[in-house]
């Protein structure tokens, strides 16, 4: 009876019952008719309504990772400046690599060489933390674990204590570390966690706790992005110390002192630790290069935090002295005194290079060229292409296999010219700075060290593509791209069936690739915005089937509907595309200008996605997006200064010019990222001369020509106290993307409440 109450099957049966005559059956026909159209309607409207939600969906996720990659290799580019400056310059107006080499080659406070210095820190009576002893008991850990879930830190000296014991044991272990299920029912594999301490707690609840019975693996990129870092990494260490045969890391591309000062680890250890902050992070620069960097699990399955290249030899990663690359963003040290200069070349205009060999469909083949920049670099290094007639398929392996931005540092024209966009080159000339014009000099053959390193980078920063082949992945700028064909190579080499990376934040916490050979687990959900991802786990029994456990850490979003979810992902995603376009103003209105040669203002919209793509160079359905960047005149062209109405800057400084305005919004976090380095303290005030230095490092970063005298007057003003210092905090608030319909809410509601609270 009750199939009766659906359209479809009323009209069946009334097939069934045969051919009524009568006027009541006709118009009970009809009816049932009409239904089943209005039900045919219904369904098409929600398929498309659907379609609509998951394209939206699509390019959320699109613009929040391009942003993220984008961020990377800006980060690439400044610590490969820094490593050319220290390298191969004895000063910098004076200055310049003792500032440089504070961050890069830090040097070791005697004071941390003594073995038991953590015993001289007073714990106070008043402190109501844990109070570890050593070794670690279960009791430990529970203190810890109650401690973090109370919102309480744990004091420095145990931090020290623990950091010591975790660099004594990690000491012992090899590059490798292999394990076999005959040992463990099972073992669990966990990717990223960035700091997620929520995250990390939901797995131990739903999985249980780390012990004999429940063995881990956790595969990188522990801190950074997330506000509780240090919570997640002791209990990470904690575990490791209490079970050193159950509790396995692998070291993740954040594991890294310079990724650090960037994405918010660096930061978050000095505002916990402000009187051994500086001790703490020495300490976590050691333990950090000390991680293992792959586990095998009964020689058929490899774990590594982001993937393979065609250059990849597990036997060689075996033997290599890991603890020296404290950085993979350390390029190898290398001198120009050993590289013979001649033949000068007149200096090039500095340009970024397409991200063409980033795999995507809809990814066009024939870019437009970038609209040139009008900056004067100071330093130019550039690559000259020996490989035109080379495959993309089977790129060498200089081109294979590289750490692109500190190879190549970013002031110093970070990327290649190669005759084509999608073929690869081959290294094999350097462009430096000699006088005044850049001279051409033979590179030398990679030493042991740069071998190790490169091994290194590849395992920490690669990613997977559905192409063939292995090329330089610089979109994201570290590591490679590798095929297929690159996994199986691999894993026919060393009798290996499965790869498990992490790496890459996937919307369901975890994804297959290359017909099943290659897995990619991503541990932190809500990772972009809150209902932006699940996370996930995988766990391995001795069959070696994986099993995928999902789950979303959310107090808010079990209450929203999924339209609401996509949307509030959507209007994040778009405030930061935003914010994008207004710091390169001034590139993106040269470039609609070249198309609008009678100045109307206007431009088509295919000109429009061109200029946007050639500037920013993000890889985005440009033309799908834009009813939310841009907005079209009554004749189908399209306004490009609408792009930029619905922004502007923070706290006007009418000392600033709009030119230096606009570089100050596009490098914010470099700045802050030097300002750090300078600070030694980290007090957030600098000094008036430290205020000069800061410009002078800046500068020679970007090759902007800045007056002395015009920073002179700048920092004057911004000292409003007349202390020669300088609050740089207040300062970067300056040059900060407002979003003005922001504004006009928040004042909206401020004076609602407002008339509330007199009502």
């Amino acid at each position: 009876m009750n199939e009766l109450h659906d359209p479809v099957a009323r009209i069946r049966a009334t097939a069934i019952m045969g051919c009524g005559t009568s006027v009541a059956t006709e118009k009970q026909g009809e009816t049932l008719e009409q239904a089943m159209k209005a039900a045919v309607l219904i369904q098409r409207w929600y398929r498309r309504y659907m379609a609509r939600l998951e394209m939206r969906r699509r390019y959320t996720w699109n613009i929040f990772q391009s942003i993220e990659y984008a961020g990377e290799q800006d980060q690439l580019q400044l610590s490969s400046f820094f490593t050319f400056m220290l390298d191969n310059f004895t000063q910098l107006n004076g200055n310049g690599p003792d500032l440089i080499s504070q961050l890069l080659d830090p040097v070791v406070d005697p004071w941390l060489d003594r073995e038991t210095c953590y015993n001289l820190i007073h714990v106070p009576e008043s402190y109501t933390g844990p109070r570890l002893s050593f070794p670690l008991s279960v009791a430990d850990t529970n203190a810890l674990l109650s401690a973090f879930k109370d919102q309480q830190t744990l004091h420095a000296r145990y931090v020290l204590q623990l950091l010591y014991e975790t660099k004594k044991l990690l000491k012992q272990m090899p590059n490798i570390v292999h394990l076999s299920t005959s040992y463990y029912k099972e073992i669990t594999i966990c990717g990223d966690l960035h700091g997620r301490l929520d995250d990390l707690l939901l797995i131990f609840y739903k999985n249980g706790l780390p012990s004999a019975e429940t063995p881990y693996v956790f595969n990188g990129d522990f801190v950074d992005r997330g506000k509780k870092s240090v919570e997640v990494v002791i209990l990470l260490f904690a575990f490791l110390l209490l079970y050193p045969d159950y509790m396995h890391l692998n070291r993740g591309n954040h594991e890294d002192h310079i990724m650090n000062l960037r994405y918010g680890f660096t930061k978050e250890v000095m505002q916990k630790y402000k009187t051994h902050g500086r001790e703490i992070l020495q300490l976590f620069q050691d333990v950090f290069s000390l991680l293992p960097i792959a586990t095998v699990i009964d020689g058929k399955i490899l774990i590594v935090h982001g993937g393979i290249s065609d250059q990849t030899d597990l036997d060689f990663l075996s033997s290599i002295e890991r603890h020296k690359v404290k950085s993979a963003l350390r390029f190898p040290r290398c001198s120009l005194e050993h590289l013979d200069i001649s033949q000068p070349c007149r200096q090039t205009k500095r340009a970024r290079s397409t991200d063409s060999s980033r795999p995507s469909s809809s990814r066009s083949q024939n870019k437009t060229q970038r609209t040139p920049n009008t900056r004067k670099k100071r330093c130019r290094l550039s690559r000259q292409d020996s490989a035109a007639s080379t495959s993309s398929s089977s790129s060498s392996s200089s081109s294979s296999s590289s750490l692109c931005s500190p190879r190549t540092p970013s002031c110093l024209s970070p990327h290649a010219f190669p005759s084509s966009p999608c073929m690869p080159y081959s290294v094999n000339v350097l462009q430096v700075p000699f006088l005044d014009s850049l001279s051409s000099v033979p590179l030398p053959s990679p030493s042991q060290h740069e071998q190790e390193w490169k091994q290194i980078v590849d395992i920490l920063w690669s990613d997977p593509k559905i192409q063939d082949g292995c090329s330089p992945n610089t979109f994201r700028g570290g590591g490679c791209y590798f095929g297929p064909d690159v996994t199986q190579r691999l894993l026919l080499q060393h009798g290996l069936q499965l790869l498990i990376r992490s790496h890459e934040c996937k919307q369901e916490g975890y994804e297959f690739c290359h017909n099943g050979k290659v897995i990619t687990i991503f541990s932190a959900s809500n990772y972009y915005e809150e209902g932006s991802n699940r996370g996930a786990y995988v766990k391995l029994g001795r069959e070696l089937v994986p099993r995928f456990y999902q789950y979303q850490v959310s107090r808010t979003t079990r209450k929203l509907t999924l339209t609401q979810r996509v949307r509030a992902a959507e209007g994040s995603a778009l405030r930061a595309l935003k914010e994008k376009l207004f710091a390169h103003r001034s590139e993106l209105m040269v470039g609609f200008q070249q198309y609008d040669q009678n100045n109307t203002g206007r431009v088509s919209v295919c000109e429009w996605a061109l200029v946007l793509e050639s500037v920013l160079r993000l890889d985005l359905p440009w033309r799908t997006l834009r009813p939310h960047l841009a907005r079209l005149a009554p004749d189908g062209s399209l306004e490009y200064q609408s792009c930029f109405e619905d922004m502007g800057p923070g706290i006007p400084l009418p000392q600033v010019t709009p030119n230096l305005a606009e570089t100050l919004f596009r490098y914010r976090t470099d700045i802050e990222i030097i300002f750090n380095i300078i600070d030694k303290d980290h007090s957030g005030l600098i000094s008036i001369e430290e205020f000069r230095q800061t410009w002078r490092l800046f500068s020679a970063h970007l090759g902007v020509a800045i007056d002395d005298s015009a920073i002179d007057d700048l920092a004057r003003s911004i000292d409003f106290n007349k202390d020669d210092s300088i609050d740089f905090t207040e300062f970067l608030e300056a040059f900060r993307v407002v979003h003005k319909l922001d504004s006009k809410d928040q004042q909206l509601h401020e004076k609602m409440d407002g008339e509330k609270r007199t009502g």
